[in-house]
């Protein structure tokens, strides 16, 4: 609260003039004083207008605000980043198309003969066929439940009268259990496309005509995270030895507390990992970054400078946040930066399928004008000064903290123009992280940790058949359940 302030009144301005030329003076003065005091007011009030302002302009377009937080409002028409005529619309070039073909082996050929001559009625019960049109209708037969009996014999044997009885397979330990293609199924439902317990036994009902219950789908999953840990660990070491890894974390409630899920991502590999702390023994836990000594692709979040590997930004974020600092403060220099980084990246696409690097003179002129805008922005955004009896560091304006983070970590900001394996934005970790908020929204939370923990070790293991081109994602989770899990082979080995 600003401190209040006494206006002179009527009477006091009487008497002075009463008083004689001192006493005018003196009230002139505390006037002025008074004036200054007002000004400095308004220009604490405006700041402030300023900054509530700018919250309430920002959302998942200009900041790393997420797109659920614009809420249910109209929202103005997206204008993307991307450059018109970038990719255009349809399949791309060399994509492979796909649509129905016929096959050249049937499971059923249906034969619809002619009864009789449409001209002259005749019967053509006995006449030769001269040619046939084909039609192929692709269909899912009836679904039904299996059930496989499994017996053991006990011989006497003839000579010495002992009796001997066969063993049963090693998978069959109960005298009735599912077998690996329903856990296989249920935990598809359930943690790949994220349906919920009740209605996954619902599926089962309606498609098989079998309810299996809600313990049967949780101990599949309990099993399947056991079966794939192997697989999980692979990931993670082949992580640790990757070049560049992409890193991203979001928050997840688990037993109604707030968790931290953090993923670390590759082309190939995905590894995802849930911790109650978002910071530096978060990450420590997870098990990669204090061994990692490639390039780590995040968002600046600074716990990850904490390590001592390479650092590469996300300048997506960059292009948001240059977009929110030209739209509500009118810095033309947000624009030169915002265009800059877009030629770059331009410039790398074209250059990165003919050679490595670009040419040395394109690089210093790039860098060049990197900072002259910096130089741009500082002058616009002067540091705010101290208060009196205010401690700790200084509160400064959202275009200077900008700019000072585009001075300090030049080159982690110019990373992907230096080394062209370093992307030039996180979305490679941004859209393995989608799943989970889909799993979120779904679910609400997980009861518990446990659960977490086995949701993260299988969707490490799906995501990561994906990248690899493993569609049959069913296939590869019963041979899970059998002991073969899907384990990646990159380049790194």
């Amino acid at each position: 609260m600003p401190p209040k302030i006494q206006l002179p009144t009527p009477g006091d301005i009487h008497n002075a003039f009463i008083c004689g030329e001192g006493a005018v003076t003196e009230l002139f003065i505390g006037v002025i004083d008074i004036v200054r005091q007002l000004q400095s007011h308004i220009s604490e009030l405006r700041e402030e207008i300023r900054e509530l302002r700018s919250q309430s302009a920002k959302n998942s377009g200009n900041s790393g605000k997420p797109p659920s937080s614009d809420g249910l409002k109209k929202k103005q028409r997206t204008v993307s980043l991307r450059k018109s005529g970038e990719k255009p619309n349809g399949g791309q070039p060399g994509h492979k198309g796909h649509c129905l073909e016929m096959s050249d082996d049937p499971d059923q050929i249906r034969v619809h003969r002619v009864g009789m001559c449409r001209n002259c009625q005749a019967s053509l019960k006995d006449a030769p066929v001269i040619g046939h049109d084909r039609r192929q209708v692709f269909d899912i037969p009836p679904l039904r439940m299996e059930i496989t009996e499994h017996q053991t014999e006990t011989l006497r044997c003839p000579k010495c009268g002992h009796h001997n009885k066969s063993e049963f397979p090693a998978e069959i330990s109960q005298p009735v259990q599912y077998g690996s293609d329903i856990k296989a199924h249920a935990v598809y439902f359930n943690t790949y496309h994220h349906i919920p317990l009740e209605r996954t036994s619902e599926i089962f009902e309606h498609l098989f005509g079998h309810r299996i219950s809600e313990t049967v789908i949780i101990r599949a999953t309990e099993v399947c995270a056991a079966e794939v840990e192997p697989a999980y660990q692979h990931i993670r070491k082949q992580l640790i030895k990757s070049d560049v890894v992409n890193f991203d974390e979001t928050g997840l409630r688990v037993n109604q507390k707030l968790n931290w899920l953090t993923v670390a991502s590759a082309p190939r590999l995905t590894c995802y990992n849930i911790h109650p702390k978002r910071g530096e023994q978060g990450l420590t836990d997870s098990g990669i970054l204090p061994e990692f000594h490639g390039i780590a692709v995040h968002d600046h979040w600074k716990a990850y400078f904490r390590y001592s590997c390479g650092h590469g930004l996300c300048n997506a974020h960059h292009l948001r946040e240059l977009k929110f600092v030209c739209e509500q403060y009118g810095q033309i220099w947000a624009k030169n930066m915002s265009d800059l980084l877009t030629e770059i990246h331009h410039e790398v696409k074209k250059t990165a399928p003919h050679n490595s690097r670009l040419p040395p003179q394109t690089v210093g002129e790039f860098e060049s004008r990197y900072d002259r805008i910096i130089g741009q922005g500082l002058s616009a955004n002067p540091p705010s000064e101290k208060k009196e009896g205010c401690r700790g560091r200084t509160k400064q304006s959202v275009p200077r903290n900008l700019i000072e983070r585009l001075r300090t970590y030049k080159s982690e900001t110019l990373r992907f123009m230096y080394d062209f394996r370093v992307p030039f934005d996180n979305n490679q970790a941004e859209r393995d992280i989608r799943m989970m908020k889909v799993k979120q929204k779904v679910s609400g939370s997980f009861r518990t940790g446990k659960g977490a923990k086995i949701f993260c070790r299988i969707r490490s293991y799906i995501s990561t058949l994906k990248k690899n081109a493993c569609n049959n994602i069913i296939d590869a989770i019963r041979r899970a359940f059998e002991g073969n899990p899907f384990i990646p082979i990159t380049t790194a080995e």
